[in-house]
């Protein structure tokens, strides 16, 4: 029986050695090859003393070097840290020195990065390039040795017995921080399984399969393509990182690998619905369409499930923190829906809603979400006090006491027993699918010399979720140029973080205990936007 991720792969290699494993841009590996050479390398990475419970970065653009990084580092007992590669250096230093990566996976061309990310010798000591080894290497790392796939050749693809045990680590997912610095969602192989297995019977995913990856791999979407796509030992075709959003693309992308299984944001989708050109009963292989990340705008949703009438929708909702946690199978929309909902608990998962009193809400009660089983994570890494406001020990009605997961999500309890999302407690909000904590994009702002003040405003857009309008006061006469205060960002945070609009004012409103008032900003972006004339955006 599978407990460690690593041997699902195992296992389908035994099942399907000469199958596809995964596949990306004319490049393939089956089953067989993708088992064997993962076997190789983690011999060599254990030879270069990564131990259990180590935990080895993944610098990496989406390819199928990347999974073979991804099983390497299973296969020794550590964990995987996928590392954003369109990151700033700076984030992508904070990561390694924060999680403690002595060893990272990469290719030659993303030295040059690492190098910006630790101009002075640190806590990295080997590099392992996954690409062709070169005829030399420009990049000098200071007391950072580096070492070549093609030196694993030579190791045997027979491993011994695992190290590890399913309690243990097996990935560590960085996502936004109120304190200006992402933070680190530890999952263990016992809480991946969880969702896996769940899914994998769930939606019926088999070996004739071919799953679609659209989700980068430092984005846990990724978990169920790649993971569920090897325990039934189907094909995982890696969406190229170079298409992802161009919705021509991925039309004929699509339609040339015969997807079966698709699961994206629903951004992604309502490019496709928008301009992607789709025709009335196209992709007739696509059995099934799982978005999950954001609200899916009810009117694109419905056009694309009027275009694809032969597939089944699904819509999945969960944190990182527990990845999946409840499913809603859409058969239909009803006129005047704003929503749909979120619906259920998974298999051996457990979902209720809590009142300002601790009370559980009953239908037609709005509450915060909780999550009470395996799935729940084990917390963030060297953020003890963060974790302790998120994880609670939890006492039921039996006197049993155990860990949940308070979300900060509001939900609303129907009559059907499926919950509908309403909001976020705090400032978290999401854009094209990716976690968004409006303090971390304010801390890059105030670190600008001339920002004396800050405030990020998410504002509802129907195609990516929210934008970010930030509005600035700065230092009397000393007013950037808005390139400049970009560029700063830029240096700071990823893309998808990066304010698309800035307003420089001479002050902010504020409430009466001195704070920004935020209430009184949105409202009057609302007002704006309600009273601009046809044609001119707010």
């Amino acid at each position: 029986m599978s407990f460690l991720l690593s041997h699902l792969l195992t296992d389908a290699a035994l099942r399907y050695p000469e199958r596809i494993a995964v596949s990306c841009k004319g490049t393939t590996l089956t089953y067989q090859e993708l088992d064997e050479e993962s076997n190789r390398l983690a011999r060599l990475l254990i030879k270069e003393g990564v131990r259990r419970g180590d935990r080895v970065g993944l610098l990496l653009n989406k390819s199928v070097e990347t999974v073979l990084g991804i099983f390497a580092i299973l296969k020794t007992g550590a964990a995987y840290v996928p590392l954003d590669p369109s990151a700033p250096a700076r984030r992508i230093g904070f990561i390694i020195q924060n999680c403690g990566i002595r060893c990272l996976l990469t290719k030659k061309a993303k030295l040059a990065i690492v190098k910006d990310a630790f101009p002075e010798p640190g806590l990295l000591h080997l590099v392992l390039l996954l690409d062709e080894m070169p005829e030399r290497v420009d990049v000098e790392l200071r007391e950072v040795r580096i070492r070549f796939r093609q030196e694993a050749a030579q190791e045997s693809n027979d491993l011994s017995e695992d190290s590890a045990i399913n309690t243990d680590l097996a990935y560590i997912l960085y996502t936004s921080g109120s304190t200006g610095n992402p933070k680190g969602v530890m999952i263990s192989h016992l809480n991946a399984f969880t969702f896996v297995n769940w899914a994998h019977e769930c939606f019926g995913i088999r070996a004739t399969d071919r799953l679609s990856n659209h989700a980068p791999f430092h984005f846990d979407l990724s978990i169920f393509d790649l993971f569920a796509g090897i325990k039934a030992g189907a094909a995982v075709h890696l969406v190229p990182d170079t298409i992802t959003w161009f919705p021509g693309d991925l039309v004929r992308w699509i339609e040339t690998h015969q997807i079966t299984v698709w699961y994206s944001v629903p951004s992604a989708l309502t490019l496709l619905v928008l301009h992607g050109g789709l025709k009335l009963g196209q992709f007739p292989h696509l059995r099934l369409i799982l978005f999950a990340g954001e609200v899916f705008p009810v009117k694109h949703l419905r056009s694309l499930m009027h275009l694809l009438p032969h597939a089944e929708f699904c819509n999945l909702y969960g944190p990182t923190e527990t990845n999946v946690c409840t499913y809603y199978y859409v058969r239909e929309i009803p006129e005047g829906s704003a929503s749909v909902p979120i619906g259920k608990a998974c298999a051996n998962t457990e979902v209720f809603a809590l009142n300002d009193n601790l009370e559980r809400t009953k239908p037609g009660e709005v509450g915060e979400l909780y999550v009470r089983g395996s799935s729940v994570m084990k917390g963030y890494w060297g953020l003890p006090e963060k974790t302790r406001e998120v994880v609670l020990d939890w006492e039921d009605a039996s006197g049993h006491r155990e860990h949940i997961y308070r979300t900060g999500d509001l939900v609303l309890l129907g009559d059907d027993g499926n919950y509908r999302f309403v909001g976020r407690k705090d400032h978290m909000i999401k854009s094209r699918g990716y976690r968004i904590e409006l303090g971390e994009v304010e801390a890059a702002l105030y670190s600008h010399p001339q920002v004396k003040e800050a405030v990020v405003l998410a504002i509802p857009d129907e195609l990516a979720g929210h934008r970010l309008r930030a509005i600035l006061v700065c230092s009397q006469g000393q007013t950037p140029a808005t390139s400049d205060v970009l560029q700063h960002c830029a240096r700071r945070i990823p893309k998808y973080m990066i304010p698309e609009a800035i307003e420089f004012r001479q002050e902010l409103p504020k409430t009466s205990t001195g704070k920004i008032d935020r209430q009184r900003l949105l409202q009057d972006e609302s007002a704006d936007k309600a009273g601009a004339p046809a044609g001119i955006g707010g």
